[in-house]
This record gives structure tokens, C-alpha cells and sequence, in this order.
């Protein structure tokens, strides 16, 4: 019966068929890349979320996922191996690709999504040598669990329903990643915000980036040093994607982190210093009494 499952597994790789199953967060899809031969594309209804080359885990196809691997190659020296724990699966893109470039790491991964996290595994699996455990359960909870000073990096990349729930926003969250977290080492979170939704239906309310500001004050009452790399766009409220902020009691690889957000097929500008003070002025940092989600998307985000 195993044998039988693992050829048809392999059959419907091969055959490059579109997957899906039916997951706690929705419909979870896995199409198949037109241009890469063995990678794939994970969505959860209709939202693109993830992407894997089984052939190149060192690949990164999504701009914010660059981004984050930009963050992970400068989390300490080329090739040494690091402990990073990840705040939400997906398709474990980001942990195949420390797992590629830095062999013998170890790595956590936290997922609410217990189904999601079978479908990965069963279609696009890890490989043996791997040195990644993934875990079931809340993203904070699993955080509390792990040892003072145990991750060179965190990275927070948590979606429900396209939005990131309410209780990793905050500076109590904030804290326990301090918590875990060696001296120096990288907290990186995946943002999604845009024009406020007032502005998309020509009423009033909430000005553009609201949520994006707030983490960022968020951010800068826990930690001492942060930056922010976004589309041009993006940063200027045009439209709705991804930025990735960056965190640490260390100093930041800025001028790096810069040179190679500029080299992306998908150029990306890094908010730091006074420019990024600038950007979250008169925001509040969240606290766990005052939180709420992330923003829902505009519903042609995604085509």
C-alpha cells in the first residue's frame, strides 16, 4: 500500500497535474510552475503563498520570500550552519532554502495548520538530511516553548484567512521573540498592507499603511535597531504587497541588505534611521488590549 502511494505520487509529479485538499484555512492548491520543471506554487484559496523548486530549493520565485532569503544569508557568515525558527509554514520555502545554502542547520517550524502541513509534505517533501522539525500549533505557543537565546533568526510569516492574526502583532509578542533570540540575532516579519480600504471605495477612514506603520512603531519600542524593505510602491501607499521588517539589538547589515534588495528582479528600497522614524510617525505601538489583524487584501490583489 505504501509503495502504491509513493508511485502515485510520483506519477502525478511527473504528469505535472494541479493538487489540491481541502485544509483548515481553505482550499490548498499546488500548481505546477510553466517554467521550472519540478517547482510548484502553493495557494490557499486563490491567494498565492508560497513557491518550491524540488529541483533548486535555492530558488526563491516571490519578491517578499527574496527578501526574507537575503535576511537569512546575512543572519551570520556564508555556509555556517544557524537554528531559525519559523513562525508559520506554508510551503517550508524559506526553511528548505537555509537548509540548502546552510547544511547542518537546525530549524523549528511552527504551524497552526496541521492538514496544510501533511499536503506539503506528502507532494513536496523535505529531504532526509534535513535538519528541520515542524510542530503543530499557534505560532505564540510554540514561540513560548523554546529556550532563552535559542534562534539566530525568527521570521514571522503567519497568515489566516490573508491575514495575519491579531496576537503576533504586538510588543508582548514582540517580547518573547526578544526572548528567544540570541544576543544580535534577526527578527523578520512578512507585512501585507496598502491603500486603506476607504481610499479603494471613495469614503474616509483609516489613512494608507496604517497597519505597516503600527507594526513598525511596534517594532521600534522592543528593539533597537530596525529597517524596512519594500516595492517603491508599496512604501508610498500605491498599492496593496508585501514588506518585510527587520529587527535585532544588533547592528544591521543596512548597506548590504540595500545593495541586494536593489539587484532583485523586483527592486525593493530599505527604510532605515531617520527615514524610517519618518515613516511611522504618529504611530502607536500595538499592545495584546488593542490589537486587531492585518488588513484584508483588495479582492483583484491576487490576479
Amino acid at each position: 500500500m505504501a509503495n502504491d502511494r509513493r508511485r502515485g505520487r510520483a506519477r502525478a509529479r511527473q504528469a505535472r497535474e494541479a493538487l489540491s485538499a481541502d485544509v483548515e484555512g481553505g482550499l490548498a492548491q499546488l500548481l505546477p510552475d510553466p517554467d521550472r520543471a519540478r517547482a510548484w506554487t502553493l495557494l490557499l484559496d486563490g491567494a498565492p503563498q508560497s513557491h518550491v523548486d524540488l529541483a533548486d530549493p535555492a530558488h526563491l520565485g516571490f519578491e517578499y520570500q527574496r527578501r526574507l532569503g537575503h535576511v537569512a544569508d546575512l543572519v551570520a557568515p556564508p555556509g555556517r550552519p544557524v537554528r531559525v525558527l519559523h513562525l508559520g509554514g506554508g510551503a517550508l520555502t524559506l526553511a528548505r532554502y537555509v537548509a540548502a545554502t546552510r547544511p547542518r542547520s537546525t530549524q523549528q517550524v511552527v504551524e497552526v495548520d496541521a492538514p496544510l502541513v501533511a499536503f506539503v509534505r506528502e507532494w513536496l517533501p523535505l529531504e532526509r538530511e534535513w535538519r528541520i522539525r515542524v510542530r503543530g500549533g499557534d505560532a505564540r505557543t510554540g514561540l513560548g516553548k523554546l529556550p532563552e537565546g535559542w534562534a539566530d533568526l525568527v521570521i514571522a510569516d503567519v497568515f489566516s484567512g490573508a491575514r495575519t492574526p491579531a496576537h503576533l502583532t504586538t510588543t508582548e509578542f514582540l517580547d518573547e521573540v526578544r526572548r528567544v533570540l540570541r544576543p544580535g540575532g534577526y527578527y523578520a516579519a512578512n507585512l501585507a498592507d496598502g491603500p486603506s480600504r476607504s481610499s479603494r471605495t471613495g469614503g474616509s477612514g483609516e489613512a494608507p499603511l496604517a497597519y505597516m506603520r503600527a507594526q513598525v512603531a511596534t517594532v521600534r519600542a522592543v528593539f533597537a535597531e530596525a529597517c524596512l524593505v519594500a516595492d517603491p510602491a508599496v512604501l508610498r501607499g500605491r498599492r496593496f504587497g508585501n514588506a518585510v521588517l527587520l529587527a535585532s539589538d544588533g547592528e544591521l547589515p543596512v548597506a548590504e541588505l540595500t545593495r541586494r534588495a536593489a539587484g532583485d528582479p523586483h527592486p525593493a528600497r530599505v527604510e532605515h534611521g531617520k527615514a524610517l522614524a519618518d515613516f511611522a510617525a504618529g504611530a502607536e505601538p500595538v499592545r495584546d488590549a488593542t490589537a486587531r489583524p492585518s488588513p484584508l487584501p483588495p479582492a483583484n490583489a491576487f490576479r
